[in-house]
């Protein structure tokens, strides 16, 4: 399956709906080791994205992902905001001026998000961050758009090695972000930008099924 600029739009609206519904959740996984509002700053700036998509979808997938960017980058407090904005606005210039995005063309958006995540938040794999999510989730996309996969594999893959991904958080002491100033304390805990990385990209797999 190939994706059109409207069909690029419904996958973001099944991600703010997958943020609405688990709110709560990142707010107590952000509480535990953050400052708790990582759910709340995601569903502002998602209801955001909403309405300016409510009020017209752009002509085409790369139009409407740099939309997201810069919705979530003006709305979205917290480091979440600047890093997954600048996410959408890596991707968006990742797949050019196509009119439908195919798996490799994905896989390719998602590569330069994570590019652009670590490039904003100077984080690698192991500092128990939403980077522990998405560089698997990259690797995975990239070998089953190799393979052939069109977007729903693309994304289903990246979504389960996400999966893994943040769950390899939970033992890690933190070395980024307000978690890094608990130490040792940070450990035993679930890095709730993973756990965020994980339900959007599973909301997007979702709608691209």
């Amino acid at each position: 399956m190939a994706c059109t600029a409207e069909s690029v739009a419904a996958a973001l609206r099944a991600a703010a709906g997958a943020v609405v519904a688990h709110r709560d959740e990142l707010v107590r996984l952000d509480r535990e080791i953050g400052d708790g509002d990582h759910g709340e700053n995601l569903k502002r700036g998602f209801d955001a994205l909403v309405s300016k998509l409510d009020a017209g979808v752009p002509a085409s997938p790369s139009a409407v992902l740099r939309l997201a960017a810069t919705t979530l980058i003006s709305t979205v407090g917290g480091a979440a905001g600047p890093l997954y904005g600048t996410a959408f606005l890596r991707a968006s210039t990742a797949v050019g001026d196509v009119a439908v995005l195919d798996g490799p063309g994905a896989a390719a958006a998602l590569r330069s998000a994570l590019d652009g995540v670590v490039a904003r938040g100077k984080a690698e794999v192991g500092d128990k961050t939403m980077v522990d999510a998405l560089t698997p989730a990259v690797v995975a996309a990239a070998s089953v758009a190799a393979g052939g996969g069109g977007v729903a594999e693309v994304l289903e893959a990246a979504a389960e090695a996400a999966e893994q991904g943040a769950a390899s958080t939970v033992p890690l002491v933190a070395r980024k972000g307000r978690a890094s100033y608990l130490g040792e304390r940070s450990a035993g805990h679930l890095d709730p930008g993973a756990r965020s990385t994980v339900l959007l990209l599973r909301a997007l797999a979702g709608a691209a099924r």
